[in-house]
């Protein structure tokens, strides 16, 4: 089946944080947002067909994830990352981002460390923050167009007090698939040192041509029994809307603790839409997702080639994998609040680099999934801004 990622779909009315919140999030209503990570595709026409199977049915009861929404999960990833896990190591979150602060509050105690590598997701440092955990920034390196893990800075900065490091994988906001080596050398201090690894993978389907991500996990016995993989297919399949995270948590151990923490808040549930779109997106969506991908990597090309012929001093970053795209605006010599000024007065809406962290001075972040002349307009946009 062939699908029409060129369809403009009118979000607005909806109540989504894309498109209704402007004047909360930019201060006006007037604004094309490109900046919160969901698409402006329609969510796959299977995933709705099961949701509307199911409303046939007018009871919406209580319900609990069936033994086949379980069983989407293991082939996904063995299909998906040749990653065979067992089904005693999953586990359930409303979202990600939830689970981050879970999995400190699980993990560690107030006044413990918790390493981040900035520029990164900014849920991260609040994770570790609204815990009362000590923060602690081992940044990335930003070398010939890409970022690199700083070893030698990680091993200067774990202490006895240092407990977890949360790793994004692939990278958001600078979209790196980690290598295997990478993966392994950062994995190896880790365990040297007793510091479970929170690996935060929900990225992990949205690899270009060419490129592999691979589960930090799956690597070896060693690194899966000192990690907790948190995934979702809802950045995948377009269904954020829906509680569809869940954990990889090999460890006998590490599990039993979150499971503690599950049990006595009762969060873990998910709900009855949730999980019939998680087991439709596994079961079906390998052929949607490949087209996807290749429209957004076409998306890609078409800015990269734009901003080259009309804004040769923003440099953007091609991602490994997501469709999210860091842009570099260092070279224009604008500060932070200046640039951004400029394109929100523009009619632009795009994530502020330091949101970030202070590594995230001069960059901004662009979501490329929709239709392409929905990515014109904004490039248009952005031109305007500066000429």
């Amino acid at each position: 089946m062939h699908y029409n990622f060129d369809e403009l779909v009118e979000r607005k009315g909806t109540n989504c944080i894309k498109y209704d919140a402007n004047e909360r999030f930019f201060g006006k209503e007037e604004i094309l947002p490109l900046w919160v990570a969901d698409m402006d595709f329609k969510t796959p026409d299977f995933i709705m067909e099961a949701i509307r199977q199911r409303t046939e049915h007018e009871v919406l009861g209580y319900t609990y994830r069936p033994d086949s929404c379980i069983d989407a999960i293991l082939n996904w990833l063995k299909l998906r990352h040749n990653w065979e896990i067992n089904k005693e190591w999953l586990h359930f979150s409303p979202g990600v981002v939830p689970a981050l602060a879970f999995a400190v509050q699980v993990y560690t105690n107030p006044g413990d460390e918790v390493i981040i590598q900035p520029p990164v997701y900014f849920p991260f440092f609040s994770a570790v923050k609204n815990t009362n955990r000590v923060l602690v920034e081992n940044s990335l390196v930003l070398k010939d167009g890409r970022y690199y893990f700083d070893l030698e800075d990680l091993k200067k900065k774990i202490t006895p007090k240092t407990k977890l490091l949360f790793l994004c994988n692939p990278q958001n906001p600078g979209g790196m698939a980690w290598t295997k080596e990478e993966l392994e050398d950062l994995g190896k201090i880790c365990v040297e040192n007793d510091v479970i690894v929170i690996s935060d993978e929900i990225h992990s389907d949205l690899t270009f041509k060419g490129k592999k991500h691979i589960p930090l996990a799956s690597i070896s016995n060693e690194l899966a029994e000192n990690s907790v993989t948190l995934m979702a297919p809802s950045k995948t399949f377009n269904i954020a809307g829906l509680s569809t995270s869940y954990l990889i948590i090999p460890n006998k151990k590490l599990f039993e603790k979150y499971d503690e923490l599950m049990k006595a808040s009762h969060v873990y549930q998910g709900n009855l839409f949730g999980n019939i779109a998680l087991e439709a997106s596994y079961s079906k969506g390998l052929d949607w997702l490949n087209q996807m991908m290749d429209y957004v990597e076409a998306n890609y090309d078409f800015m990269e080639n734009f901003l080259n012929k009309n804004l040769p001093g923003v440099k953007p970053m091609k991602p490994d994998a997501t469709y999210l795209v860091w842009l570099d605006f260092s070279a224009l010599g604008i500060k932070d609040r200046e640039l951004n000024e400029k394109i929100l007065d523009a009619g632009l809406g795009l994530n502020k680099g330091v949101m970030f962290g202070k590594q995230g001075r001069g960059f901004m972040r662009i979501n490329i999934a929709c239709p392409r002349t929905i990515l014109q307009k904004a490039l248009n946009l952005l031109v305007s801004a500066f000429n």
